[in-house]
Order: structure tokens, then C-alpha cells, then sequence
């Protein structure tokens, strides 16, 4: 179903399959397990939320807030559990989280979003082929898993982002190759700043006493909260390395910089001695010597020769290169 700001109402037969809920039956009370997703940027999500939600205002309040982090606030029978999602629209960057947020409690769900979240259409699909949720815990339990499905992919393209950077500082240092790492760094940085939060709030939610969470449910909880663990590890990892392919980086860079400038000062070094010479020779007064001797070019040039031969056999004495 998408009416618009209604994009799933449905009531749950308890086998993995839902009936669909009309928009005009959701403003009437709905019986049994159900589910009503919402898209929170029209006016009639949020009159619905007020009027027809039964919820009060503090929730229906944080359910519309414009930001929010992950976290779950439990509520008398129930709860409050925002979420993050990675962001696979078309043109997004996936680290750029859309958020989901739910109020769940033994009947019913009611969860809204602001961008379109894939993991929801996933559920939706299982729904109709009766393979889906039996219950509101299971709801959310599937969800979870679903968002970290998700998560794992993108998080894995990261690392192999940060290997292909360091394979080719490796084989070729180039500056340019500075902005990539900070891409890395940055991206890594933005999906920890919402999955670390995220992690806090599964470890709190597989330790619920609500009801509606069966034993079933809080092992899934458990799973997505192990792998939500070993992303924040993952990224954590990410960062050190990026960091240390930047530093690997900045000294191939500086190292080539150096030979480049030592190299000009070797040369610099051995015509330094010539400019003189040749600069002394060539001053526009009487008595120079070998004015009036045609061989005079030719033997100097000769002792310019011997000059620098000098000159490299004691710079390779003295092992200055």
C-alpha cells in the first residue's frame, strides 16, 4: 500500500502473511497486531500521528522530531526505538543514514521516514509472500536484521577502498591520491558517528523485559548486535589505516621530495666551482692569461672536465650519494 504519507498498513495473521488496512481504517481503532509505516514529511502522517495515533504527545512528538540518533526509550507496555539505515538511493551516499523511527508495543507498530528505506520494502515483500513477521517483536527483530544486511555490504567496500588505496601509494605515490584517503576517513568517521550509537541501543534492546519480544526475537537481536559490533570494529580499523596509508603517504612524498632537492644541491655543488671559474675568466680586463693562445678554450674546458670528475669521486668518497 502507498497512499502517499500512508506507505504500509497492514495487520499481522499471526503465520508470516498480512491483510492490508485501508487509509480510511486506520483512522478507526484497529484490532489484533498490526503495522502502519509512515512518511512523516506530509502534513496528513503528522495529523494522523495527533489525532488518530492514541499515542501522546511526547512520542508523537519524538516520532516527528527533524533529527535524531539512534536510541530506545521504553514507555510504560512499550517502547520508542529510532534506528539507522544505510542510504542506497539512487545518487546518495551511503554513509549519509536515513533514519527509521518506531514506537512498538504488544499490538501494534507505528514507524514513519523522511527518505525511502529499502529495508522496509524488504519486510513488506515478505509479508505478502507469508513468509514475514508473526508478531511486533519479530517486526522489529527483522528489521534489525534486515538494516544490518545492508550495513554489511558498504562496510566491506570501504575496506577494499582502503586496500586498493594502499596497493596504489604502494606501487606509485601520487598527491592526488591524498584525497582519497581523506574520502575514506571521513566516510568511516560518519558511519561510526551512527552505528556506535546504534550498537548501545540493540545491547539495551536484547536486554528488554517487554512481552512482546520472545526468546526467538531476542536471539535475532542478539545476532544483529554481534555483527553491529563487528562493523564499529571494522571501522575503527578502516580509520587506523587510513591514517597510517595517509602518514605512508605524506613520507613516500616527502622522501621523493628530499632525493629531488638533494639531487639539485649535488648539482649545484659540482658547477658551483665552474660558475666561478668560468665567471673569473670571462671579466673584461687586461692581463688574463691564455688571451692570445688559440688552444687556451680547449685546455680550460679540459681542466673543467677534470674538475667535476674530482669533484664526483670525492662526493662518492665521502658517500654523499
Amino acid at each position: 500500500m502507498n497512499e502517499g504519507w500512508l506507505l504500509l498498513a497492514c495487520k499481522l495473521d499471526g503465520k508470516g502473511g498480512a491483510d492490508p488496512i485501508s487509509a480510511t481504517e486506520v483512522t478507526q481503532p484497529i484490532d489484533g497486531k498490526h503495522w502502519i509505516h509512515l512518511d512523516i514529511t506530509q502534513p496528513q502522517a503528522q495529523d494522523w500521528l495527533r489525532q488518530h495515533s492514541g499515542l501522546d504527545s511526547l512520542l508523537v512528538e519524538a516520532l516527528t522530531a527533524e533529527e535524531t540518533r539512534p536510541r530506545v526509550v521504553e514507555h510504560g507496555d512499550g517502547m520508542l526505538c529510532f534506528l539507522r539505515a544505510v542510504n542506497l538511493n539512487e545518487d546518495a551516499d551511503p554513509e549519509d543514514m536515513v533514519s527509521i523511527r518506531l514506537y512498538i508495543d504488544q499490538n501494534r507498530i507505528i514507524s514513519n521516514r523522511r527518505r525511502k528505506l529499502k529495508a522496509v520494502a524488504d519486510l513488506e515483500q515478505r509479508l505478502q509472500k507469508g513468509s514475514g513477521p508473526k508478531t511486533t517483536g519479530e517486526v522489529l527483530s527483522m528489521l534489525i536484521a534486515g538494516l544490518c544486511d545492508r550495513m554489511e555490504s558498504s562496510v566491506i567496500r570501504l575496506g577494499e577502498l582502503t586496500d586498493d588505496v594502499e596497493e596504489r601509494i604502494i606501487e606509485k605515490p601520487d598527491s592526488r591520491l591524498r584525497h582519497e584517503v581523506v574520502l575514506i576517513r571521513k566516510r568511516a568517521i560518519m558511519f561510526r558517528r551512527y552505528l556506535s550509537p546504534q550498537r548501545d541501543a540493540l545491547a539495551k534492546l536484547r536486554n528488554t523485559d517487554l512481552k512482546f519480544f520472545s526468546s526467538m526475537d531476542k536471539r535475532y537481536l542478539q545476532e544483529s548486535y554481534d555483527r553491529l559490533t563487528r562493523f564499529v570494529e571494522d571501522l575503527d580499523a578502516v580509520r587506523e589505516r587510513a591514517q597510517i596509508v595517509q602518514d605512508e603517504l605524506t613520507s613516500l612524498l616527502s622522501d621523493r621530495l628530499n632525493k629531488n632537492t638533494y639531487l639539485l644541491s649535488v648539482i649545484a655543488a659540482v658547477f658551483l666551482p665552474l660558475g666561478f671559474f668560468t665567471g673569473l675568466l670571462g671579466i673584461n680586463v687586461g692581463g688574463l692569461p691564455g688571451v692570445d693562445d688559440p688552444s687556451a678554450f680547449w685546455e680550460f674546458s679540459l681542466l673543467l672536465v677534470a674538475m667535476v670528475v674530482v669533484q664526483v669521486l670525492f662526493f662518492k668518497w665521502r658517500k654523499w650519494f
